[in-house]
């Protein structure tokens, strides 16, 4: 096993393992959707000591990236340190912690009325947040609300689409503007589908 020490080769074993990472499991490397995901940021706390990384945490005056530490790192980058074992470390470097996206407080208003909560104002792909999350952590109740909400919001987007005209002002108008960007496609294509129909039915009435 390969001791976390500040040894070049450490540094060396970890730069191999993030490569590796991108090239063979990455499953959406080429979905722009996915990557913008894999962009936002998890709260994550430093299991070890890092010299020299200390500019990593800019509120920091130390040169070292001290264990302790709290950091908010990409979730491709938060996935691979917080499994680091399994790339021949003795431990992991980052324990991960819940996003507030996901905290009690926005999953209890989700419970509440999902359709009255805006989900871009915690994560521009919420859904695809809490797709990852649960792949580092398997939260039964986390997901059962994640699913529950998208469930009750795509009928209302559904509905939505097919009233475009009344849907951008009021009640519908803001709940529009929190729509993440799975929804926002959701509601891109049901109001093309609703458009195509319509055409159809035209149509056949010639």
């Amino acid at each position: 096993m390969l001791s976390l020490g500040h040894s070049h080769q450490a540094r060396e074993s970890l730069l191999q393992g993030y490569t590796s990472f991108l090239l063979f499991t990455t499953m959406g490397y080429y979905d722009i959707d996915d990557i913008l995901t894999d962009a936002q940021k998890l709260p994550c706390l430093m299991e070890v000591s890092y010299p020299g990384l200390g500019f990593i945490e800019s509120t920091s005056a130390s040169t070292d990236l001290k264990k302790g530490t709290r950091l908010q790192i990409p979730i491709w980058l938060a996935e691979m340190l917080a499994g680091a074992t399994a790339l021949g470390f003795r431990e992991n470097i980052v324990s991960v912690s819940t996003p507030m996206a996901l905290s009690p407080r926005v999953l209890n208003a989700l419970k509440a009325d999902p359709r009255h909560v805006e989900l871009r104002q915690f994560a521009t792909n919420f859904y695809g947040l809490g797709e990852k999350f649960l792949e580092l952590f398997d939260d039964e109740s986390i997901r059962e609300v994640l699913i529950a909400t998208y469930k009750l919001r795509a009928a209302e987007i559904a509905d939505l689409a097919h009233n475009p005209q009344g849907a951008i002002s009021g009640e519908a108008g803001k709940f529009l503007g929190g729509l993440d960007e799975q929804e926002r496609a959701l509601f891109r294509i049901s109001h093309e589908s609703t458009k195509a129909i319509k055409r159809f039915m035209e149509d056949v009435r010639r």
